[in-house]
């Protein structure tokens, strides 16, 4: 792949040459095949193999994202799903030449609050608790 990002005008065109672009095949009401094209393998697995080890963090985005996607689609398509997140990361880093800053394992929590509340109510009511909630100042 290189460092020289101008071959690649966006980060789904690097993703889509790296074989990690996920399909969304639905037409009619009828899903089609999602998997990933053929690309790269060396670079597939390795960023699999980064995937796997990001997923052992603590407290990092990428940590949050898998284990998040993990509990839904199962380990192996959120490991992919982590590894095109990485490719993703990588290419905006060359690219803009930036460094990394991660957005922290608390970054879906903090994204909608909400949410999170009312699934921990949820949570409490199932425990067979009633729970009033009220605004601190």
């Amino acid at each position: 792949m290189g460092v020289d990002m101008t071959r690649f005008p966006t980060a789904a065109h690097l993703a889509s040459w790296a074989g990690l672009a996920p399909g969304n095949n639905i037409t009619g009401g009828k899903r089609g095949s999602g998997k990933t094209t053929h690309g790269d393998v060396w670079l597939t697995e390795i960023l699999v193999q980064c995937a796997w080890a990001a997923a052992r963090t603590r407290d990092t985005y990428l940590s949050a994202q898998f284990w998040r996607l993990a509990r839904r689609i199962g380990k192996k398509k959120a490991a992919i799903a982590v590894a095109h997140s990485i490719l993703v990361i990588s290419w905006h880093l060359l690219a803009d030449d930036r460094d990394y800053t991660d957005l922290g394992g608390d970054y879906f929590t903090r994204r909608n609050t909400d949410r999170q509340r009312d699934r921990l109510v949820g949570q409490l009511h199932n425990l067979g608790y009633r729970v009033t909630l009220d605004k601190t100042a």
